[in-house]
């Protein structure tokens, strides 16, 4: 199996790549969650609205959002170009930010403008001293060391339906997509995987959030699930496949992560979810001393465990029996 790479350096802050579209009306988890791990009321959040199309509506939206949930110290900014990403107005006010948060839209745009100026700089050096950097849609997938720029949707794996460029690498081995399920990318991002099996894909859905400390381990919050993508021991034709054909790949280790799931991308392995065994506590030795004198197998459903019979004979079979 190809070694795992650690993700993030050491004291390095919280990356939060979002899968788009978070909910901004009913209870807004994911944003919540930008304002707790950024310092709750206290928080300095920079909102970086490049990649949108819709220029000051969002960045006013989003301005409005982490005011109305009790930050008081929340700042937009939108370089247009490179020159402008060289400002040194804007490098202090993401020096002085616990969070960034980097809205959807074009991720090449803001790959384009952002990526190696000061702006860009500043984004990476923010990470490092502890500060939150969360990305939504376009904003989610820059945080990758190679981006997701663009692609087609679809279920199967093909030959050239996606491109990566360069991005932030606040993440690095792992390639990141957005929109997962909803716009059906699950093609597009095994495609990518299997001409990078070093990297994990992580496909994110809409309203969901995966959550990456500095060691490494990445926690599931939202609506949806995280997808994540092992190929370190993928048998694949993508070096020989031309135009848009159809790639092969077997072995591949996948992962479905709900809410609440913790998965450590350095080891590529489960550490928690819910609803599964704590694996901590030791294995329950029962004895006759355990069972109460009176306890027999009475209840239906201890009586009915294992028996392949139908409600209506449940019913009408003696509950002592």
């Amino acid at each position: 199996m190809t070694e795992a790479r650690a993700t993030m350096p050491p004291g390095a802050g919280v990356v939060m790549p979002i899968g788009g579209a978070e909910d901004k009306l009913g209870r807004m988890t994911i944003l919540r969650e930008v304002i707790r791990l950024a310092g709750g009321s206290a928080a300095r959040i920079v909102v970086i609205s490049t990649a949108s199309s819709l220029g000051d509506e969002i960045t006013h939206a989003y301005l409005q959002l982490f005011a109305g949930l009790g930050v008081s110290d929340v700042v937009g900014i939108r370089p247009e170009n490179r020159d402008q990403a060289g400002d040194a107005a804007l490098v202090a006010t993401i020096d002085r930010a616990t969070a960034v948060f980097m809205t959807g839209g074009n991720q090449t745009k803001l790959a384009t403008v952002i990526v190696g100026t000061p702006v860009g700089d500043a984004i990476r050096a923010a990470h490092l001293r502890g500060a939150v950097v969360a990305g939504t849609s376009a904003g989610a997938s820059i945080c990758s060391e190679h981006m997701v720029s663009f692609g087609s949707g679809g279920s199967t794996p093909k030959f050239r339906v996606g491109q990566v460029s360069q991005g932030l690498g606040l993440l690095s081995g792992v390639v990141v997509d957005q929109h997962f399920t909803q716009r059906n990318r699950f093609g597009r991002l095994l495609a990518l995987v299997a001409a990078n099996p070093g990297q994990l894909g992580v496909g994110i859905d809409e309203d969901t959030a995966a959550i990456v400390s500095a060691s490494g381990r990445l926690e599931v919050k939202g609506r949806g699930v995280v997808t994540i993508i092992d190929g370190a021991d993928v048998i694949t034709t993508a070096y020989t496949a031309t135009g848009t054909q159809p790639l092969m790949m077997s072995g591949l280790t996948l992962h479905t992560l709900p809410r609440g799931a913790i998965f450590d991308l350095t080891t590529r392995r489960l550490v928690s979810a819910p609803g599964l065994p704590d694996e901590t506590e030791p294995p329950k030795v029962a004895t006759l001393a355990d069972v109460p004198e009176d306890m027999r197998p009475r209840t239906r459903r201890i009586a009915a465990e294992g028996a392949h019979t139908t409600t209506a004979e449940l019913r009408r079979r003696p509950a002592s029996s």
